[in-house]
Protein backbone atom coordinates (compact mmCIF):
# COMPACT_ATOMS: atom_id res chain seq x y z
CA UNK A 1 0.00 0.00 0.00
CA UNK A 2 1.35 3.38 -0.97
CA UNK A 3 1.29 6.76 0.74
CA UNK A 4 -1.15 9.59 0.07
CA UNK A 5 0.77 12.74 0.87
CA UNK A 6 -1.06 16.07 0.94
CA UNK A 7 1.16 19.13 0.49
CA UNK A 8 -0.37 22.07 2.32
CA UNK A 9 0.36 25.58 3.55
CA UNK A 10 -1.47 28.47 5.11
CA UNK A 11 -0.72 31.18 2.58
CA UNK A 12 -0.94 31.03 -1.18
CA UNK A 13 2.16 31.56 -3.30
CA UNK A 14 4.59 29.80 -0.96
CA UNK A 15 5.39 27.03 -3.46
CA UNK A 16 2.96 24.13 -2.89
CA UNK A 17 2.47 23.45 -6.59
CA UNK A 18 6.17 23.80 -7.36
CA UNK A 19 6.99 21.36 -4.57
CA UNK A 20 4.30 18.90 -5.68
CA UNK A 21 5.51 18.83 -9.29
CA UNK A 22 9.22 18.61 -8.60
CA UNK A 23 8.92 16.22 -5.68
CA UNK A 24 6.78 13.95 -7.84
CA UNK A 25 9.39 13.94 -10.61
CA UNK A 26 12.21 13.32 -8.12
CA UNK A 27 10.35 10.36 -6.57
CA UNK A 28 9.64 8.96 -10.03
CA UNK A 29 13.32 9.28 -10.92
CA UNK A 30 14.06 7.17 -7.83
CA UNK A 31 11.91 4.41 -9.33
CA UNK A 32 8.60 4.97 -7.55
CA UNK A 33 5.17 5.02 -9.19
CA UNK A 34 3.82 8.53 -8.59
CA UNK A 35 0.46 10.19 -9.14
CA UNK A 36 -0.13 13.92 -8.67
CA UNK A 37 -3.64 15.24 -7.92
CA UNK A 38 -4.39 18.93 -8.33
CA UNK A 39 -6.90 19.44 -5.51
CA UNK A 40 -6.85 23.23 -5.86
CA UNK A 41 -10.16 23.08 -7.68
CA UNK A 42 -10.66 26.86 -7.63
CA UNK A 43 -7.18 28.04 -8.68
CA UNK A 44 -5.61 25.05 -10.41
CA UNK A 45 -2.08 25.48 -11.80
CA UNK A 46 -0.43 22.08 -11.50
CA UNK A 47 -1.33 20.96 -15.03
CA UNK A 48 0.24 24.17 -16.44
CA UNK A 49 3.49 23.46 -14.61
CA UNK A 50 3.49 19.85 -15.81
CA UNK A 51 2.79 20.90 -19.41
CA UNK A 52 -0.69 19.36 -19.70
CA UNK A 53 -2.95 21.60 -21.76
CA UNK A 54 -6.75 21.41 -22.01
CA UNK A 55 -7.33 17.92 -20.62
CA UNK A 56 -10.85 16.76 -21.62
CA UNK A 57 -11.62 15.08 -18.27
CA UNK A 58 -10.51 16.57 -14.95
CA UNK A 59 -10.93 16.25 -11.20
CA UNK A 60 -14.01 18.46 -11.53
CA UNK A 61 -15.72 15.73 -13.59
CA UNK A 62 -14.78 13.09 -11.02
CA UNK A 63 -16.08 15.17 -8.10
CA UNK A 64 -19.30 15.83 -10.03
CA UNK A 65 -19.72 12.09 -10.43
CA UNK A 66 -19.76 12.22 -14.23
CA UNK A 67 -16.40 10.43 -14.79
CA UNK A 68 -14.31 7.79 -13.06
CA UNK A 69 -10.94 8.54 -11.50
CA UNK A 70 -9.16 6.30 -14.01
CA UNK A 71 -10.55 8.37 -16.91
CA UNK A 72 -8.79 11.51 -15.63
CA UNK A 73 -5.28 10.08 -15.18
CA UNK A 74 -2.79 11.53 -17.70
CA UNK A 75 0.88 10.98 -18.44
CA UNK A 76 3.33 13.59 -17.16
CA UNK A 77 7.09 14.09 -17.52
CA UNK A 78 9.62 11.52 -16.27
CA UNK A 79 7.01 8.81 -15.78
CA UNK A 80 4.67 10.59 -13.38
CA UNK A 81 0.88 10.50 -13.73
CA UNK A 82 -1.44 13.42 -13.00
CA UNK A 83 -5.13 14.10 -12.34
CA UNK A 84 -5.58 17.80 -13.23
CA UNK A 85 -8.29 20.14 -12.04
CA UNK A 86 -10.54 21.97 -14.46
CA UNK A 87 -10.78 25.68 -15.09
CA UNK A 88 -14.57 25.99 -15.16
CA UNK A 89 -15.91 28.34 -12.50
CA UNK A 90 -19.44 26.98 -12.87
CA UNK A 91 -18.25 23.41 -12.29
CA UNK A 92 -16.17 24.52 -9.31
CA UNK A 93 -19.29 25.79 -7.59
CA UNK A 94 -21.04 22.44 -8.07
CA UNK A 95 -18.34 19.91 -7.18
CA UNK A 96 -18.44 17.76 -4.06
CA UNK A 97 -14.93 18.15 -2.66
CA UNK A 98 -15.50 15.41 -0.09
CA UNK A 99 -15.42 12.85 -2.91
CA UNK A 100 -11.66 13.43 -3.09
CA UNK A 101 -11.23 11.11 -0.11
CA UNK A 102 -12.71 8.10 -1.91
CA UNK A 103 -10.96 9.05 -5.18
CA UNK A 104 -7.49 8.99 -3.62
CA UNK A 105 -8.15 5.78 -1.72
CA UNK A 106 -9.46 4.06 -4.87
CA UNK A 107 -6.16 4.72 -6.65
CA UNK A 108 -3.57 4.11 -3.94
CA UNK A 109 -3.10 0.42 -4.75
CA UNK A 110 -1.71 1.43 -8.16
CA UNK A 111 0.94 3.86 -6.86
CA UNK A 112 3.75 4.14 -4.35
CA UNK A 113 3.00 7.84 -3.77
CA UNK A 114 -0.03 9.99 -4.45
CA UNK A 115 0.84 13.66 -3.95
CA UNK A 116 -2.14 15.97 -3.43
CA UNK A 117 -1.61 19.66 -4.15
CA UNK A 118 -3.97 21.27 -1.63
CA UNK A 119 -5.50 24.75 -1.92
CA UNK A 120 -4.22 27.50 0.36
CA UNK A 121 -6.00 28.30 3.61
CA UNK A 122 -8.28 26.14 5.75
CA UNK A 123 -11.63 26.10 3.92
CA UNK A 124 -13.67 22.95 3.19
CA UNK A 125 -11.65 22.10 0.06
CA UNK A 126 -8.46 22.13 2.13
CA UNK A 127 -10.09 19.97 4.79
CA UNK A 128 -11.03 17.42 2.11
CA UNK A 129 -7.48 17.37 0.72
CA UNK A 130 -6.07 16.83 4.21
CA UNK A 131 -8.65 14.17 5.10
CA UNK A 132 -7.83 12.25 1.90
CA UNK A 133 -4.20 11.81 2.95
CA UNK A 134 -2.30 9.29 5.01
CA UNK A 135 0.25 12.00 5.85
CA UNK A 136 0.63 15.76 5.39
CA UNK A 137 3.75 17.68 4.41
CA UNK A 138 3.65 21.39 5.21
CA UNK A 139 5.51 24.07 3.27
CA UNK A 140 6.32 27.58 4.48
CA UNK A 141 8.44 30.57 3.65
CA UNK A 142 10.92 31.75 6.32
CA UNK A 143 8.71 34.71 7.31
CA UNK A 144 6.53 35.32 10.35
CA UNK A 145 3.18 35.57 8.47
CA UNK A 146 3.86 32.37 6.52
CA UNK A 147 4.93 30.40 9.60
CA UNK A 148 1.93 31.69 11.58
CA UNK A 149 -0.45 30.58 8.84
CA UNK A 150 1.10 27.15 8.42
CA UNK A 151 0.85 26.68 12.20
CA UNK A 152 -2.93 27.04 11.82
CA UNK A 153 -2.92 24.30 9.19
CA UNK A 154 -0.96 22.06 11.55
CA UNK A 155 -3.66 22.57 14.20
CA UNK A 156 -6.36 21.69 11.64
CA UNK A 157 -4.48 18.50 10.74
CA UNK A 158 -4.28 17.51 14.40
CA UNK A 159 -7.99 18.11 14.89
CA UNK A 160 -8.68 15.87 11.88
CA UNK A 161 -6.34 13.23 13.37
CA UNK A 162 -4.10 13.45 10.32
CA UNK A 163 -0.38 12.88 10.77
CA UNK A 164 1.87 15.83 9.87
CA UNK A 165 5.10 14.37 8.56
CA UNK A 166 7.15 17.58 8.72
CA UNK A 167 7.89 20.83 6.96
CA UNK A 168 9.75 22.17 3.93
CA UNK A 169 11.10 25.73 4.07
CA UNK A 170 10.96 27.43 0.67
CA UNK A 171 12.51 30.61 -0.78
CA UNK A 172 15.42 30.67 1.65
CA UNK A 173 17.86 33.49 0.89
CA UNK A 174 19.55 33.86 4.29
CA UNK A 175 18.80 37.58 4.39
CA UNK A 176 18.42 39.53 7.61
CA UNK A 177 15.06 38.98 9.26
CA UNK A 178 14.42 35.51 7.86
CA UNK A 179 13.41 32.87 10.37
CA UNK A 180 15.93 30.05 10.36
CA UNK A 181 15.03 26.46 9.59
CA UNK A 182 15.96 25.51 13.15
CA UNK A 183 13.68 28.18 14.63
CA UNK A 184 10.78 27.10 12.40
CA UNK A 185 11.23 23.49 13.49
CA UNK A 186 11.11 24.62 17.11
CA UNK A 187 8.04 26.83 16.61
CA UNK A 188 6.06 24.14 14.81
CA UNK A 189 7.51 21.23 16.78
CA UNK A 190 8.10 19.39 13.51
CA UNK A 191 11.14 17.99 11.69
CA UNK A 192 12.31 19.65 8.50
CA UNK A 193 12.52 17.63 5.31
CA UNK A 194 14.69 20.23 3.63
CA UNK A 195 15.06 23.82 2.49
CA UNK A 196 14.73 25.20 -1.03
CA UNK A 197 16.81 28.27 -1.91
CA UNK A 198 15.24 31.41 -3.32
CA UNK A 199 16.08 30.88 -6.97
CA UNK A 200 16.07 32.97 -10.12
CA UNK A 201 16.12 29.66 -12.00
CA UNK A 202 12.68 28.71 -10.70
CA UNK A 203 11.27 32.10 -11.63
CA UNK A 204 12.86 31.77 -15.06
CA UNK A 205 11.18 28.38 -15.52
CA UNK A 206 7.78 30.09 -15.07
CA UNK A 207 8.60 32.66 -17.76
CA UNK A 208 9.28 30.11 -20.50
CA UNK A 209 6.87 29.89 -23.40
CA UNK A 210 6.12 26.41 -22.11
CA UNK A 211 6.51 26.26 -18.33
CA UNK A 212 8.73 23.47 -17.02
CA UNK A 213 9.50 22.15 -13.53
CA UNK A 214 13.01 23.10 -12.45
CA UNK A 215 14.06 19.43 -12.43
CA UNK A 216 13.53 19.45 -16.18
CA UNK A 217 14.45 23.06 -16.98
CA UNK A 218 17.70 23.12 -14.99
CA UNK A 219 18.29 19.69 -13.41
CA UNK A 220 21.76 20.58 -12.08
CA UNK A 221 20.68 23.71 -10.19
CA UNK A 222 20.82 23.98 -6.38
CA UNK A 223 17.02 24.12 -6.32
CA UNK A 224 16.72 20.87 -8.28
CA UNK A 225 19.14 19.19 -5.88
CA UNK A 226 17.04 20.42 -2.94
CA UNK A 227 13.94 18.72 -4.35
CA UNK A 228 15.93 15.53 -4.86
CA UNK A 229 17.11 15.64 -1.26
CA UNK A 230 13.52 15.97 -0.01
CA UNK A 231 12.53 12.97 -2.17
CA UNK A 232 15.34 10.92 -0.67
CA UNK A 233 14.23 11.85 2.84
CA UNK A 234 10.64 10.88 2.09
CA UNK A 235 11.65 7.57 0.55
CA UNK A 236 13.64 6.61 3.63
CA UNK A 237 16.97 6.83 1.86
CA UNK A 238 18.17 9.67 4.06
CA UNK A 239 21.64 11.07 3.48
CA UNK A 240 22.82 13.24 6.36
CA UNK A 241 24.97 16.28 5.61
CA UNK A 242 26.78 17.28 8.78
CA UNK A 243 28.68 20.34 7.60
CA UNK A 244 29.26 22.67 4.66
CA UNK A 245 32.42 20.86 3.57
CA UNK A 246 30.42 17.72 2.80
CA UNK A 247 27.74 19.42 0.71
CA UNK A 248 29.66 19.33 -2.56
CA UNK A 249 30.16 15.58 -2.14
CA UNK A 250 26.47 15.18 -1.35
CA UNK A 251 25.39 16.98 -4.50
CA UNK A 252 27.78 14.80 -6.51
CA UNK A 253 26.06 11.80 -4.92
CA UNK A 254 22.67 13.17 -6.00
CA UNK A 255 23.86 13.61 -9.57
CA UNK A 256 25.15 10.03 -9.70
CA UNK A 257 22.00 8.65 -8.09
CA UNK A 258 19.54 10.31 -10.45
CA UNK A 259 21.64 9.72 -13.59
CA UNK A 260 21.39 5.93 -13.14
CA UNK A 261 18.96 4.12 -15.37
CA UNK A 262 16.01 2.67 -13.54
Amino acid sequence: MGEILTIASGKGGVGKTTLTANLGIALSDLGFKVLLIDADIAMSNLSLLIGLENPPITLHDILLGSSSAQDAVYDGPNGIKIIPSGLSISNYQRVDAERLISVAKSLISDFDYILIDAPAGIDKNVLSAISASTQVLLITEPTSPSVADVFKVKIVCERLNQKVLGIVVNKVSSTKGEISEKEIMKMLELPSYGTIPYSADIRESFLLKKIKPILIHNPNSPSANSFRYIAIRLSGREVKVKDEKKKSGFFSFLKRLFSKKK
